[in-house]
């Protein structure tokens, strides 16, 4: 018997135990992995990019925008960053108010469990949950390691994303059963891949860096782009992966410190020179190289240049319409976007309105953050919720 089984052990499952057993209830968390919250310790290239000082509502992705504002407000970042100042964590704004651990991301993790312990929680590892019934008084919860009985269930499985570290689609089957929509799940946060045919254009290019303005009809960002041996990534490529769709062009900005005439102002203050060379105060050569070569730039002074040439040179450097061959997937992807239909959740608590005393908190409902701690905040905020009431 217990009065609360949460399944998941990874940051939203693990805080949620933590405040429900606060609150005098008995609380056991399910974890079919060996260890818990291996997402914790891989996150923030080991340091645990745990939250974000700008953590506001415009920083997510929902078919409803809204759901998530309440959530936020009522256990925001600073909440979060006061328990981790509570347990003597040292923390640093790495930029764009990203705040990672200084040592590692073993210390977030460590301090969920030690207030998972000092509430009482129980975690057991190695938990595979075979089907959840509905009960007069509860639910009936069947496992690898017996059955429980508990008042209230709170589904903390997480996404897709990520599957080495134990994502599974199970969070969504289970809402399937008992009547959710699923809003259509994609890879987020997510490195491009080149299309077949643009590879041979590129291989030249893989660890060149620079920032960027990346956009499509409805986002854009400014940060850094990475080319790689299979696409681009950096954090600009992940940021707008999100509101990527399959077919459409990218819009990217390679020179988002100068305007859109540019070349024309090369022209006025220094036209004997190629626009080669005076590209080469913006951008790096080996990336100028491939450009000259295949967007067939002239090999001219930019004093030659007609106002025709001008124009679409200018329109290539600054709107450069690339369409991705696709992403690498959940494989590496860092959240999942779609989810868990937010309008049949209660924005307050996180509890199902098909089926009472079910919950559903972290990645596996539809709301899904920008790069940078969002996801972080959006799992303590919708587990601090449920564990207030279940």
């Amino acid at each position: 018997m217990a009065d609360v089984i949460i399944i998941g052990a990874g940051a939203a499952g693990l805080f949620c135990a933590a405040e429900a057993a606060r609150r005098g209830r008995s609380v056991v968390v399910l974890e079919r992995e060996k260890k818990p919250g291996k997402k914790i310790i891989i996150s923030g290239g080991g340091r645990c990019n745990f939250t974000n000082y700008d953590a506001g509502a415009s920083a997510f992705i929902s078919e409803n925008p809204h759901f998530c504002k309440s959530a936020l407000s009522r256990y925001t970042q600073y909440d979060f960053i006061d328990l981790v100042e509570k347990h003597g964590i040292a923390f640093h704004e790495k930029k764009l108010g990203q705040l990672f651990c200084d040592n590692l991301s073993r210390e977030i993790l460590d301090m969920l469990l030690a207030e998972c312990k000092d509430a009482g929680v129980e975690i057991i590892l190695q938990c595979g949950v075979d089907k959840i019934k509905k009960t007069n008084d509860g639910f009936e919860v069947f496992t690898n390691q017996g059955r429980y009985h508990p008042e209230a269930v709170v589904i903390a499985s997480g996404g897709l994303s990520i599957p080495k570290a134990g994502a599974s689609g199970f969070g969504y089957e289970i809402a399937q059963q008992f009547g959710h929509r699923i809003v259509p799940t994609d890879a987020g946060l997510v490195p491009f891949l080149w299309k077949e045919s643009d590879k041979h254009l590129y291989e030249s290019l893989p660890g060149i860096s620079l920032d960027c303005r990346i956009s499509t009809a409805d986002m854009s960002f400014e940060e850094s782009l990475l080319f790689t041996h299979k696409g681009l990534s950096g954090p600009a490529v992940l940021q707008i992966s999100s509101y990527w769709k399959e077919g459409e062009a990218v819009v990217i900005d390679l020179l988002p410190e100068l305007d859109d005439n540019f070349i024309e102002k090369f022209r006025r203050e220094d036209g004997s020179k190629k626009l080669k060379s005076l590209l080469t105060y913006h951008l790096p050569k080996r990336l100028i190289d491939t450009l000259v070569k295949h967007w067939a730039i002239p090999d001219c002074p930019v004093a030659q240049l007609n106002a025709e040439q001008l124009s679409e040179l200018q329109t290539q450097f600054k709107s450069w319409q690339h369409v991705p061959g696709g992403t690498e997937g959940y494989r590496t992807a860092e959240v999942t976007t779609g989810g868990v239909d937010t309008a049949e959740l209660s924005s307050k608590t996180m509890e199902s309105k098909q089926c009472a005393g079910l919950y559903f908190i972290g990645e596996v409902v539809d709301v899904t953050g920008w790069l940078g701690g969002y996801n972080f905040q959006w799992a303590w905020s919708s587990a601090w919720c449920a564990g207030q009431v279940v």
